[in-house]
């Protein structure tokens, strides 16, 4: 169940300096502040469904979110894992198009929503905001060009090595020379990010096991040959 909890105001909310308000001026985040609604949220609730209109946006205090479709078959493919400080929903809102996705907690988080009116004044009333917006839908349109290049051309093993070190790069905690991923995802939310059945999934993930490329810690995975990883999903960076 969702609670309403003590309202933080924008200008306090530490993870602002990650997100895309960061650099709004005083009059702008405080009509933002005192129009949005802070609301805790449970593992497992939903926050909007594919399909549904948009009647804000969603704005991550803390916590972590879920962005997927589901498939005709049922299955959800996983797009993206959302953060503290990450936007959601606007892309929807400013297309005034339904969602295109539906959203889960899968970590306890508190997410402030922001009225459309409030969140589109703020938007056509600042320049440097509205290039920021603009900017981030650009890199996401991208992101999703990439995503369908290597669901065609890269292996289901290349795209799991590969889903690790970004979840390592997102989530990672540093160890000595391992790296754990603080977040706990079922084998079926790996294999929604990836795009694959959640039987190869756990086949690989025992495969890489083997081959001392991570080990598990309860439900956590901990990489421990961030290289071999690299060398495995032909990343390099």
């Amino acid at each position: 169940m969702s609670n309403s909890v003590k309202q933080l105001p924008c200008e306090l909310c530490a993870s602002r300096k990650h997100s895309l308000l960061s650099d709004l001026s005083e009059s702008h985040i405080c009509s933002i502040s005192e129009s949005k609604n802070l609301i805790s949220h449970r593992k497992g609730q939903i926050l909007f469904y594919e399909g549904t209109k948009p009647l804000g946006i969603f704005c991550i205090n803390s916590g972590v979110v879920k962005v997927y479709k589901t498939a005709s078959n049922g299955k959800d493919q996983i797009i993206h894992l959302a953060k503290a400080g990450d936007f959601l929903g606007y892309s929807a809102l400013l297309g005034e198009e339904n969602y295109t996705t539906s959203a889960m907690i899968v970590e306890d988080a508190k997410i402030c929503f922001i009225p459309k009116e409030s969140f589109l004044e703020t938007l056509f009333g600042n320049t440097q905001f509205f290039k920021r917006m603009t900017k981030q839908l650009s890199h996401e349109l991208n992101i999703m060009e990439d995503k369908l290049t290597d669901a065609t051309q890269k292996s289901i093993r290349e795209r799991l090595a590969y889903t690790l070190l970004l979840l390592a790069s997102s989530y990672g905690v540093e160890g000595n020379e391992a790296q754990k991923i603080d977040l706990v995802l079922s084998r079926e939310e790996i294999a929604g990010i990836v795009g694959t059945a959640t039987e190869s999934v756990i086949r690989l993930l025992s495969e890489f096991k083997k081959d001392n490329l991570i080990e598990f810690e309860g439900k956590k995975i901990i990489i421990k040959d961030r290289r071999g990883l690299a060398r495995l999903s032909d990343f390099y960076a």
